[in-house]
């Protein structure tokens, strides 16, 4: 291929997951967000692909950001590579440490809190069942008082978490 520098390389990106993944939502939100054509392979849970075996071979699990060739695993570390590699368009974490640092805290607070106590809702009856439904709602109460009156969780302009 001749080096010419207004020939841009055509980028191949692959992303492996399953459609009811909150997990694989966070990386197809990142993805819009910064106005990534990707190519979605859907995966069946119980049934996975080869593909998704041999590409996130410590875990086996969705979602996967295959970026010309090479993968990415774990949904949180795709968002920050999708941040860095397309720098063309909005940040999705602010620029300073520390403000990286809070919402890497939050989003993770999501990600295990908020979710295991889904999970609890979800499969959970009778005293267990309303014992998880208050945990989560004073977790979301806790949330929006982080949130407070900003529109978006990062401040002015959507971000990360």
């Amino acid at each position: 291929m001749p080096n010419n520098p207004t020939m841009a390389k055509k980028e191949e990106v692959i992303l492996l997951n399953l459609w009811a993944s909150m997990y694989g939502m966070k990386v197809m939100i990142a993805l819009a967000e910064k106005g990534v054509s990707y190519e979605y392979r859907e995966e069946d849970f119980r049934n996975k692909s080869q593909l998704l075996l041999e590409m996130n071979p410590v875990h086996k699990k969705f979602p996967v950001l295959i970026h010309n060739g090479k993968p990415i695993c774990e949904s949180s570390i795709i968002v920050e590579y999708i941040d860095e590699v397309w720098k063309d368009k909005a940040p999705l974490f602010p620029s300073d440490t520390y403000g990286k640092a809070h919402a890497r805290f939050w989003a993770d607070f999501i990600d295990k809190k908020i979710y295991q106590i889904g999970r609890k809702l979800y499969t959970r009856k009778g005293e267990e069942h309303e014992a998880a439904r208050k945990e989560f709602i004073d977790s979301l109460k806790l949330i929006e008082g982080e949130l407070g009156d900003k529109p978006y969780f990062g401040g002015e302009s959507f971000s990360y978490v």
